[in-house]
């Protein structure tokens, strides 16, 4: 077992499932008891450590790499702590063959080990960067509001390059769909069931636009795309109306998740989905519902420090995914972002989530040849 492998299955058993997702003061809830493991492993390393409280009991941590000559440029690594939950099994690390199983390996525990331990690695190298600061940032929250990124951005902090750690298969990824919830409220009037003509049925009334958005606004999506991350999405992921069966609901709500691709903005969209509906002959309103915005990110593949990391992994063109992450709120913050790291998607938030070890050993490689490489 290699170091980064060792450091991960010990990260799966420490539970950082994000608050939002168990009752208010469950013992496997928040994100500290990851970031003090990481410190002391940090500053066992030389590195200078930092906790930066951003909700009760929830602190980003950052470990920095100062360099030996003047700084000129700053990178900064930035994996979330934070999972969703799992069941007991899951928070009990289990390998088979090149598989390392448990709840975050893939997203993003694998990250934090590969990332944590190519400082580390390059703290007790007697050639490294003269001129450039490497942070680690473990962040809270991602997998709710953001509120690490977040704060980050609000605390003004600056860097030349974010390396933002999720699960890409080793590419260097430059560009990500934006994560856009809406809810539609249809409005009627309630009647006797059994005098339905007195009444308007709400419910009727979101089954057309239900049927609107699946088809012909669904359809209209696919004729916009992007180069990168391809084409926007819609789906509706609730329904809720009435009271029960013998009353006419007077209103009916429906929430959709609208997958946004760079260029598009949230007032363009509610915008035309309310056209789409009036054209329609239907009445319904459009909300956002995200307590904040989570808008695509693009960045410049041809921007130097990203031209470099993409030259350094041997990837000659740049990539995008679908999923919405804390590179847009640092990209959003004036910090040129890129995601990167081991593992797939597909696996993450699974019941048998999972990670490839060789992908995982070869993240750490590829981040120490890069940082290496920096002046």
């Amino acid at each position: 077992m290699t170091i980064t492998e060792k450091l991960l299955a010990e990260l799966i058993v420490l539970r950082s499932v994000n608050p939002a997702f168990l009752p208010a003061g469950h013992p496997d809830t928040g994100e500290q008891r990851v970031a003090d493991f990481l410190a002391a492993k940090a500053a066992k390393a030389g590195l200078s450590i930092e906790m930066r409280e951003v909700l009760p009991g929830r602190s980003n941590f950052l470990a920095r790499l100062e360099p030996p000559g003047r700084m000129r440029q700053r990178i900064l690594l930035a994996p979330h702590l934070d999972t969703v939950n799992g069941s007991p099994a899951q928070f009990a690390p289990k390998r088979q063959g090149d598989r390392l199983y448990g709840r975050g390996a893939c997203d993003t525990k694998g990250c934090i080990a590969s990332m944590l331990l190519a400082v580390c690695e390059l703290a007790q190298l007697s050639r490294r960067p003269k001129h450039t600061e490497i942070v680690f940032a473990g962040l809270v929250d991602e997998e709710n509001t953001q509120a690490g990124s977040r704060a980050l951005v609000k605390e003004k902090f600056k860097a030349d390059l974010a390396i933002v750690g999720e699960a890409t298969r080793l590419k260097v990824v430059t560009a990500h769909k934006g994560s856009l919830w809406l809810k539609l409220t249809t409005k009627g009037r309630s009647a006797h069931g059994s005098r339905p003509e007195l009444g308007i049925n709400a419910v009727h009334e979101m089954a057309k636009v239900v049927a609107l958005l699946e088809t012909t606004y669904a359809r209209s999506l696919s004729s916009r795309r992007h180069p990168v991350v391809g084409r926007p999405t819609v789906s509706v992921g609730t329904i809720c109306g009435g009271t029960q069966a013998n009353i006419i609901p007077d209103a009916c709500v429906i929430t959709v998740d609208r997958r946004t691709i760079p260029g598009e903005t949230t007032r363009k969209v509610c915008a035309e989905l309310e056209a789409m509906v009036r054209r329609a002959g239907l009445r319904a309103s459009v909300e956002e519902v995200k307590l904040a915005s989570c808008i695509p990110m693009e960045t410049d593949p041809t921007q130097p420090l990203v031209a470099q990391f993409m030259r350094s992994v041997r990837q000659t063109k740049p990539v995008g995914v679908n999923y919405f992450c804390d590179a847009s709120v640092l990209a959003e913050g004036g910090i040129p972002s890129v995601v990167f790291g081991p593992g797939d998607i597909a696996q993450a938030h699974t019941a048998d989530e999972w990670i490839s070890m060789k992908s995982l050993n070869r993240a750490t490689e590829m981040l120490i040849s890069f940082l290496r490489s920096l002046p």
